[in-house]
């Protein structure tokens, strides 16, 4: 009899935290962390494993944003170029870390190689439609920040860019974020399940994707939210649970407040009356907000429980003795 499933996601600072600029010495003791953790976890259930991948992409369009200009003049890619190569670097990093591991310290013996569980990636496409209103009302920043006077030569060398003054911190640039429709590859992601592996798919929200009438898909310009595309993988592999994990070890009602509270366990129908209370603080949009929706979303398609935390913890809440339960 299989194990139950968990989608485990993981934020931003399961590679890189706070303040460190993200070489790939921290970014290798980080997912060292980290995978540490997700060993805990596989002793009781199968694994998929999602993640983010912002500040990879952003120092990849650093990279592109100065080596376009004279001398070099190289091309700046699509976001979807760019998508799929953060999700090659992030899923090579995980696979490698945590495919050592199983091989020097988890289970099965490493003497016995028709046993052992193996780690694979795969390059992730996520359907959106091409009549999302988001593509016509781009949001999502990306890229570096732009000064005024950077802005003429930006939008004169990239006319199709859509440029915002971000917060009053500058100038960014906005692409579209799309609701996730079908995980494209699945079918794929199922088979490899179904084979023992340990997965690693969809990072970064996945390569947004639209079907053609002839069947093909081709990719846009267009950042799909993480935690949303990691709800749509949750139950396009019909898992029972889906693991959020982040900074904070649980959700708190009146974050940052003098009321603040730790919630362990809450309904849909509670996590909903509290959003609309306003009740998450000011967190609600750019990191908490997301990741609630994304769990109402998986418990109204048939999931069976959302669990919050950090990674240090991920083991203990799915057995309920830590972080926040979210339930039908």
């Amino acid at each position: 009899m299989l194990k139950p499933l968990v989608v485990i996601a993981l934020g931003g600072n399961a590679m890189i935290r706070g303040k460190q600029k993200g070489t790939i010495e921290e970014q290798i003791e980080n997912v060292t962390e980290t995978a540490k953790q997700i060993m805990k976890v596989i002793p009781k259930w199968r694994i998929v494993i999602t993640h983010g991948n912002g500040p990879q992409v952003g120092n990849l369009m650093l990279q592109m944003e100065a080596g376009s200009h004279s001398p070099f003049n190289r091309p700046i890619l699509p976001m979807d170029v760019c998508g799929s190569m953060t999700q090659g670097q992030i899923g090579y990093l995980i696979q490698n870390i945590l495919g050592n591991l199983l091989v020097t310290e988890g289970p099965p013996s490493r003497l016995d190689s028709s046993k052992k569980i193996k780690v694979a990636t795969i390059i992730t496409q996520v359907v959106v439609s091409k009549d999302d209103p988001a593509f016509q009302n781009p949001t999502k920043p990306v890229g570096p920040f732009y000064n005024e006077d950077q802005v003429d030569r930006i939008k004169k060398d990239h006319p199709d860019f859509t440029i915002i003054e971000d917060a009053g911190r500058g100038y960014r640039r906005v692409v579209p974020s799309p609701d996730p429709i079908e995980i494209y590859e699945k079918d794929q992601v199922n088979d490899l399940l179904e084979a023992g592996f340990i997965l690693i798919a969809s990072g970064g929200g996945g390569i947004p994707v639209v079907e053609n009438l002839d069947g093909t898909v081709t990719g846009v310009e267009a950042v799909i939210d993480k935690d949303l595309a990691g709800e749509r993988l949750a139950i396009d592999t019909k898992a029972e649970a889906f693991a959020i994990l982040t900074d904070t070890d649980k959700v708190y009602l009146n974050y940052k407040t003098p009321q603040q509270k730790g919630v362990d366990r809450m309904t849909v129908t509670e996590v909903e009356k509290h959003l609309k209370e306003g009740a998450f603080g000011d967190k609600l949009k750019g990191s908490m907000g997301p990741k609630l929706r994304a769990a109402i979303r998986f418990l109204k398609d048939g999931g069976k429980k959302v669990v919050i935390t950090t990674p240090e913890l991920a083991a203990a809440a799915l057995d309920g003795d830590a972080g926040t339960t979210i339930v039908p």
